[in-house]
């Protein structure tokens, strides 16, 4: 009885949220330029897109619990470590208040 209300309430939940992930994922890898993954020092623009699209459609289509981990891996070293690195060297990784010239200890202004 335990079991039918996991298969029925949770596992799709699951299945719910890591396609979410993967598509959010696969719309910022697209959204990001070609440049930024070579200068970020990361897989290719093409490279993410394949991997997070087999993502989306094994989410989507074949429900395999096997290869939605192996996906939301995928994803999960997405958000974690390319997408920041994209974000730096965008300039997205900006903290608000800051000036174009503040450096790591403050601003590169000569001392002014």
């Amino acid at each position: 009885m335990l079991m039918d209300g996991f298969d029925r309430g949770v596992l799709p939940l699951l299945g719910l949220a890591m396609l979410v992930l993967a598509v959010v994922a696969f719309v910022f890898a697209l959204l990001a330029r070609e440049d930024a993954y070579r200068a970020a020092d990361k897989q290719s623009k093409t490279f993410w897109l394949v991997i997070l699209g087999i993502t989306v459609l094994v989410d989507f289509f074949l429900g395999m619990l096997f290869l939605q981990i192996a996906g939301l891996v995928a994803t999960i070293v997405f958000f974690v470590d390319v997408r920041p690195a994209l974000k730096q060297v965008s300039g997205g990784g900006r903290r608000s208040g800051g000036s174009s010239s503040d450096g790591p200890y403050g601003p590169y202004n000569g001392g002014r």
